[in-house]
């Protein structure tokens, strides 16, 4: 018997047919990334340069936990205070506080190098809702919070794990509809020049036992509502690619059987 490996699978492309199946408003845009925690393997659609609103205060929080462990430190009470309200109620007054302790854009780009984001940048002066991401850095981003080859400690990464897993009633929409046990943070900004919405959400989810790590960013949304239930359905679609695992990935072929002559 000997194991024959199965053609590699293009999950970029099935993750492009099952989004096939979801409603895109005209004039709204889409990009999503996926991984499987349990295989590694991952998926991504789209490219496009996407405002976090939001989900920017992730990234955040681990710039902050990065600089207290290169000064040896732990956040103080006001910190932790600040982090607390910034990713469980969205407080967008602690996000401000934090963002001029972590040095603003400058602070947020440097942490984001050591964490191999490559397509981030930080918003203009305390603008910090108008950072430019993609969809596949803030795969890797969550991958540095729920992965375990990452910059930040093993404390680091509890904390922040923690925070996502308490978001408020009312605020945990988004990824946590493609699974069971979530921890997730949302971003949601309508803009002022079009009334259009930005609607992302990004977390890990927990699919019939299994982790996966999901980005959902959208712009160009009419309204909230529609802007929320783009990036559900989206998220759903991303977790199926992985859903079943591909039969026969690795099977067995009987060595033929020699008879005497």
């Amino acid at each position: 018997m000997r194991p024959v490996a199965a053609p590699a699978v293009d999950h970029d492309a099935l993750l492009t047919a099952a989004l096939e199946g979801v409603e895109v408003e005209d004039g709204a845009a889409l990009a999503v990334a996926v991984r499987d925690m349990e295989s590694g393997e991952s998926a991504a659609y789209g490219k496009a340069l996407f405002e976090t609103a939001s989900i920017v205060k992730v990234d955040i929080l681990a710039a902050l936990l990065l600089q207290a462990q290169d000064a040896d430190r732990r956040l103080t009470a006001q910190e932790e205070a600040y982090a607390a309200a910034m990713i469980e109620n969205s407080d967008n007054a602690s996000a401000s506080a934090l963002w001029k302790t972590i040095g603003s854009a400058a602070g947020l780009d440097a942490a984001n190098d050591r964490f191999g984001l490559t397509g981030t940048e930080g918003g203009d002066g305390l603008l910090w809702g108008l950072t430019r991401t993609t969809a596949a850095d803030q795969l890797v981003l969550l991958q540095q919070v729920f992965g375990d080859a990452s910059e930040l400690s093993d404390a680091s990464r509890a904390y922040l794990r923690e925070l996502m897993g308490r978001i408020a009633v009312g605020q945990d929409w988004g990824v946590s509809a493609a699974g069971s046990g979530f921890a997730l943070k949302n971003g949601w900004l309508p803009r002022t020049a079009t009334g259009l919405w930005v609607i992302n959400s990004i977390g890990r989810v927990t699919v019939d036992g299994h982790d996966h790590l999901v980005a959902v960013l959208s712009n160009g949304n009419t309204t909230k509502a529609k802007g929320v239930a783009l990036v559900e359905a989206a998220a759903k679609a991303a977790v199926s690619v992985f859903a079943e695992k591909e039969a026969g990935s690795v099977e067995t072929v009987a060595a033929p059987v020699w008879q005497p002559r």
